[in-house]
């Protein structure tokens, strides 16, 4: 099989947390993405995945029962969400705003010009941006 005949059918970005409980407000009732389902005593872990119906796109966060660490990465390393509807935009930010979140400078300005930058509950940065992506 050559690369470009390689398909996913599905694309799932997961990565652990201490502050489990923050993290899953943050995407679930901030951004507004939907629980799709949650799991425990998976080898230790609990879990929930987090996405938008019909779209094979999800995030996936952990803890596990001895701790799950995961620090940030620079402030360039971003999770973008394409959002064309600017009034969706000032939604999220205010249900994040209401939340304690408030959006920070990005490390690079490009981000700036049309989106905004918020750190989630483990200093992991997310773009809002207002186009419809590439």
């Amino acid at each position: 099989m050559e690369f470009h005949d390689f398909f996913a059918a599905q694309i799932r970005i997961a990565r652990p947390t201490d502050k489990f409980d923050e993290v899953i407000e943050f995407y679930e009732k901030g951004i507004g993405l939907k629980r799709i389902t949650e799991f425990t005593g998976h080898r230790g872990y609990t879990g929930v995945i987090l996405g938008l119906p019909e779209i094979t796109y999800q995030l996936e966060f952990t803890k596990h029962v001895d701790g799950s660490p995961c620090p940030a990465p620079t402030k360039d390393n971003l999770l973008v969400f394409y959002i064309p509807v600017q009034k969706e935009i000032i939604s999220i930010v205010k249900r994040l705003q209401d939340m304690g979140c408030y959006e920070v400078d990005p490390e690079n300005g490009y981000w700036k010009e049309k989106g905004i930058t918020i750190e989630d509950p483990d200093g992991w940065r997310v773009v809002l941006m207002n186009t419809n992506g590439i």
